[in-house]
């Protein structure tokens, strides 16, 4: 199938049912798991190595995930065992059957920031949103019901949907590579929606698997939280798919965490690109007025956001205004209800 609009091709028709796989390179096996969002799905891979598999991502930690997975390990992974996992990311569904893995004898392999994250949010449970985390939804102008709804619900916990993580890894790091399923790849590393998110780009033929930072038809979260409340991760994906701009092919067949496998990857950074650009430019335009990021969402959204969306959609709010804040094109002031309010120079 092709995008005759943006001339990206997605080579396979339909995703794999679940509890099925998709045989989409030699060796290589494309797999899914449900999750219980707007977004329903995550894509997960199994790598053949002979004597054993290497699993990239998990899926979140639940009984149909398990459930899914034994399944799998009994079908199309013809029971041979799984050796070694390997983690893109620190985010639950990624990371969130890691330790169950890691009960059966895998290895775990990811980067070393998305570890210590994933450690250290596990044991990070709370049974009401925190004064800090309260203090940073104010200051971002949030929305008086939503707000009064999370200063008494329980918050969401990591450790709802990640098995936690037994002591002791393996650390990927940006230059190094890494050999699975009879090939030689490339560890990349990019920013922004994670800190320190692997890549992998085959040195033997056109694959890259890519995790949530290289997506064809849907913009990954950049998302500022109570953690790092003046962090600026919309600089860092920029300069991520800058860094990644001029090694892309056309050719290249990108295994991603959502949606489908894709070619036109310089294309598809491109518009990665061009999409933040455009959102900051109508950014700019709707602070002529002094606004919060609560009330930023029409400019970089276009379409309604309803509560389900609502968190994801604040936390990338604040990022975009963090990063027009910390380039000096805006200022921002606090009102009179405790928000930052911003205003275009």
């Amino acid at each position: 199938m092709a995008d005759g609009a943006t001339g990206i091709r997605y080579p396979f028709a339909e995703p794999p049912e679940e509890g099925e796989a998709i045989n989409v390179a030699e060796g290589v096996l494309w797999m899914r798991l449900p999750l219980p969002m707007a977004l329903d799905h995550v894509n997960v891979y199994a790598l053949d190595d002979g004597d054993g598999w290497t699993v990239i991502d998990t899926g979140f930690a639940s009984k149909r995930s398990r459930a899914i997975w034994n399944a799998l390990l009994d079908g199309p992974l013809a029971g041979k065992p799984v050796n070694r996992l390997v983690v893109t990311h620190h985010h639950p569904d990624h990371v969130g059957l890691a330790g169950w893995f890691m009960t059966k004898g895998a290895d775990l392999h990811m980067p070393r920031t998305g570890w210590l994250m994933a450690r250290m949010l596990t044991m990070d449970v709370q049974d009401t949103a925190t004064s800090e985390t309260l203090a940073f939804y104010q200051r971002a102008g949030m929305e008086a019901a939503e707000f009064e709804r999370r200063k008494t619900d329980r918050p969401f916990n990591f450790a709802d949907c990640v098995v936690p993580l037994p002591l002791g890894y393996n650390r990927l790091k940006e230059g190094d590579t890494i050999q699975m399923g009879g090939r030689v790849w490339d560890i990349r590393m990019g920013d922004g929606h994670a800190p320190e998110h692997a890549t992998f780009w085959s040195r033997d033929d056109n694959l890259i698997i890519g995790g949530d930072q290289l997506l064809p038809s849907i913009s990954a979260n950049l998302g500022v939280y109570p953690t790092e409340p003046e962090a600026d991760p919309v600089a860092d994906w920029l300069t991520s798919c800058e860094r990644f701009a001029p090694l892309a092919r056309d050719d290249h067949l990108v295994l991603g965490g959502h949606k489908m496998p894709f070619t036109g990857l310089p294309l598809r950074i491109s518009q990665m690109i061009d999409n933040h650009h455009g959102a900051l430019a109508r950014l700019m335009e709707h602070l002529t007025e002094p606004r919060a990021a609560g009330d930023c969402f029409a400019p970089l959204f276009k379409r309604k956001i309803g509560s389900a969306e609502y968190g994801l959609a604040l936390v990338e709010a604040v990022a975009h205004l963090n990063h027009l804040h910390h380039s000096g094109q805006v200022t921002r002031t606090m009102n009179e209800n405790g928000a930052w309010v911003y205003r275009a120079n």
